[in-house]
């Protein structure tokens, strides 16, 4: 810690002034204007920052500082990744923090930086280009990291995942706009297609991916076995739906519990300027879900597409040129230098070539002699989405939220979902969308392509247009974004905007934006999960939503297949106790029977049958067929079709005896809680699998999170699900909030946040938000850090 002044004030709080001889102020008070950063940091329960200041780059610095104290590590890893420098320091064939291996990564990220594509994006004025106070916040949020390293030193500091490491230093207003664009990119990132990329039969010592492995390009989101549930739930509960007429907001996203997926909870207060809370992903210095004392707002993954793939048709003798409405278009060759670490310590440096075409980088595998892949990414260009952040932070109501979003059209890949005091709700996909008609993918989505949606990229009549109030060309404007406002309710469970509320279908929108009415197990479990605490059906109490049942309702462990098909696989196994598996093996059911017969339905850490439940599903959708299934889906009863299981089936019955082997298989009783499978740390994790049905997504290993809340060696163990938790009320007096952040703020495994909010997350308990000046200053062991320079 460098020099400085330590003392007890009269609050009972640390008080720490982190510069020789300075002034305290007081707890509210942001300090002096000295003409440099200042910055307060009050730390209540949980370790969580609130940071005031008196303009954003004091903001910035104070938070940079708090995020340095609890991940310096982690933020020092992704700083890496994003310089292309992971080769370099850790060897070509690790794997990076976002999935390629570090030689593939590096490439990307070289390509980028020597394109300059990050400084071409900052010298644009705002709108377009980042606000002044944008500019300064990101400013400051680096010189706050940056104080703390220096303070602290690379051999002192605690997280051991990092201390010591040449690879650990000072970072740069850069490399955090550079983390911006690459989270925007997220769902278009073909990191690893786009840095293998080779054309057929170049002598590069790199070897051109089979066509058939082509599907890997593309992210898979959602609810089928195995996808990455890269999702969220949202619901804003309006003054219809409430007991008292207050608008209600459940922020529940779903994202990894390791690497750069992980929230940051805080506060953040510019006196008479701005007052914020909630949490916001490693890096990005500002809240992206949250709410003021008028406003509560979260966000969910958008089933639009976001990223177009195209099939160039190449030139007959030439892979890397290719036709365009007849004429002959040469693709775009750059060659980066990357420096890669060898097993003894030696350095050496590779060139590493990219590919480009008109719409964008150009895709490895699938690139054969007649044609190739590309991607356009409706991102690619987005640094806008910090200025809406912000925009949004100190917005009080859904108009000024609205405002916030058609000035800086800078949402990348998310729905918004919003209530104000009013007892309004409001749902929209502002996200970038590329501007393609429903004529258009009609006549040039290729039909034989590996993966659907592929668009013909022999002909411009493919490009995507644009609209006037767009701020780009290419995209969809404001006028044409799926939106709806009630005073009842809306909410997206990673379902398409068309029953974002079941009594008032949104239609006519272009079938870009994933338009299909059937909804998958998880969005109709939460539509109905709504119904029945409006009706009082779900045995909650008294109809109408409170803060204390909305809190109960998330924490239900609902588990959407099980209550509608739970009672037809009982009467399958009472029927046929003896069934026969895939492989011949004659297995006998009975105890599996009896323990989906006495099972609760439910995804708690303590229920029995639950994971021979999921088992049970994972080995239907394994049959590849549904000669199982007795009601198919029906228009009529969206929320509860399709379903049932056929008890003379011989795929459902294969199937039961598959699962009831695979849970042998790993060494548990047929009747294992999901809390024995499923932990972090060795803690019991309620919660499953979002394809199944499971309002509550979370899915783990039995060891996972042992060291840390970086990426473990096996990505395939990384869990995943709920992570930032927040049920907030706006009323007359302000908000009431209760959170949990499920993993704690820290990914220090030494630190005492690493776990704290994870043993409250096992027992259903929530934090309750400090968000009052009185609030914060009676928080006990409260710890207070002024900084000045």
């Amino acid at each position: 810690m460098a020099s400085g002044a330590i003392a007890f004030g009269l609050t009972s709080a640390l008080v720490v002034t982190l510069t020789p001889g300075a002034a305290q102020a007081a707890d509210g008070d942001p300090g002096a204007d000295r003409g440099g950063y200042t910055a307060k940091i009050r730390r209540t329960e949980h370790g969580v920052p609130h940071v005031l200041a008196r303009d954003y780059a004091g903001l910035g610095y104070g938070y940079g500082y708090a995020f340095a104290q609890d991940n310096l590590c982690q933020l020092a890893d992704q700083v890496v990744t994003l310089r292309g420098e992971r080769s370099r320091y850790f060897g070509p064939d690790g794997l990076s923090v976002d999935g390629p291996p570090n030689l593939v990564s590096d490439t990307y990220q070289q390509g980028l930086l020597r394109a300059g594509t990050v400084r071409r994006l900052l010298d644009r004025p705002a709108p377009l280009g980042p606000t002044d106070q944008a500019r300064q916040l990101v400013d400051g949020y680096v010189a706050g990291y940056n104080r703390y390293l220096r303070d602290t030193g690379v051999d002192r500091l605690p997280d051991p995942s990092c201390r010591g490491g040449a690879w650990v230093g000072p970072i740069t207003s850069d490399d955090i706009w550079s983390l911006v664009l690459d989270v925007n990119t997220l769902a278009g990132s073909v990191k690893k297609a786009v840095g293998a990329a080779v054309p057929p039969g170049a002598a590069t010592g790199r070897t051109a991916a089979a066509p058939e492995t082509a599907t890997s390009w593309l992210p898979r989101a959602g609810d089928t076995p195995g996808a990455t549930d890269r999702g969220s739930n949202a619901w804003a509960i309006g003054r219809d739906a409430t007991r008292n007429g207050n608008g209600l907001l459940l922020a529940n996203p779903h994202l990894q519990w390791d690497g750069r997926e992980r929230f940051y909870q805080a506060q953040l207060t510019i006196p008479g300027e701005l007052d914020v809370a909630g949490a916001g992903l490693y890096g990005v210095p500002f809240v992206q879900i949250g709410h003021t004392r008028g406003l509560a707002w979260t966000h969910t993954t958008s089933y639009a597409d976001h990223a177009s793939i195209y099939r160039l048709a190449l030139t007959p003798g030439d892979p890397t040129s290719y036709l365009v409405d007849g004429k002959v278009e040469k693709m775009t060759r750059q060659t980066v230098p990357v420096t890669v670490r060898a097993a003894d310590g030696t350095l050496s440096t590779v060139d590493r070539t990219l590919y480009r075409s008109r719409h964008g980088f150009v895709l490895g595998e699938g690139w054969t002699a007649e044609s190739a892949f590309t991607v356009r990414d409706a991102n690619a260009d987005n640094l806008r989405s910090l200025n809406e952040w912000m925009a949004m932070g100190r917005a009080q109501n859904l108009d000024q939220l609205r405002q916030a979003q058609r000035t800086y059209q800078g949402a990348p890949w998310v729905y918004t979902t919003a209530v104000d005091t009013s007892g309004t709700t409001y749902f929209t996909d502002s996200s970038a969308v590329p501007h393609l008609t429903d004529a258009q993918l009609g006549r040039c989505v290729v039909p034989d392509a590996p993966v659907e949606g592929v668009l013909d990229g022999s002909t411009t009549a493919c490009d995507p247009g644009s609209d006037p109030d767009a701020l780009l060309p290419g995209v969809f404007g404001p006028a044409n974004h799926p939106k709806l406002s009630r005073t009842d309710y809306v909410a997206n469970a990673n379902n398409g905007p068309y029953l974002t509320n079941a009594d008032a279908p949104l239609t006519g929108l272009p079938a870009i934006y994933n338009t299909r009415p059937e909804l998958a197990a998880r969005p109709q479990l939460s539509l109905r999960m709504i119904a029945d605490r409006r009706s009082g059906a779900d045995g909650l109490g008294v109809p109408g939503f409170t803060l204390a049942t909305l809190q109960a309702t998330m924490f239900g462990n609902r588990v959407q297949s099980a209550e509608l098909d739970r009672a037809d696989a009982v009467a399958l196994c009472r029927a046929h106790p003896d069934l026969t598996a895939s492989d011949g093996t004659a297995v006998d059911v009975r105890a599996a029977c009896d323990t989906l017969a006495a099972w609760d339905t439910r995804a708690d850490a303590d229920s029995r049958g639950t994971v021979l439940w999921v088992a049970y599903r994972e080995a239907l959708a394994a049959t590849r067929t549904r000669s199982w299934q007795t009601v198919p889906y029906d228009p009529a009863q969206p929320l509860t079709t399709p379903r049932g299981i056929a008890a003379g089936d011989p795929a459902a019955q294969r199937a039961l005896a598959d699962a009831v082997r695979a849970v042998a298989a790993r060494g548990l009783p047929v009747d294992a809680p999901i809390g024995l499978v499923q932990r972090w740390a060795g803690i019991p994790l309620h919660g499953c699998s979002g394809w199944i049905g499971c309002f509550n997504v979370l899915t783990a290993g039995p060891n996972s999170g042992g060291g840390g809340g970086t990426y473990p060696a096996d990505l395939r163990s990384v869990p995943h699900g709920s992570s930032f938790l927040m049920a907030t009320e706006l009323t007359d007096r302000g908000p009431r909030t209760r959170t949990l952040l499920t993993y704690g703020q820290s990914a220090d495994p030494t630190s005492p946040y690493y776990t704290d909010q994870t043993r409250r997350y096992a027992r259903k308990q929530w934090v309750t938000e400090r968000f009052t000046e009185a609030e914060i200053r009676s928080a006990p062991g409260l710890t207070v850090t002024t900084l000045v320079r």
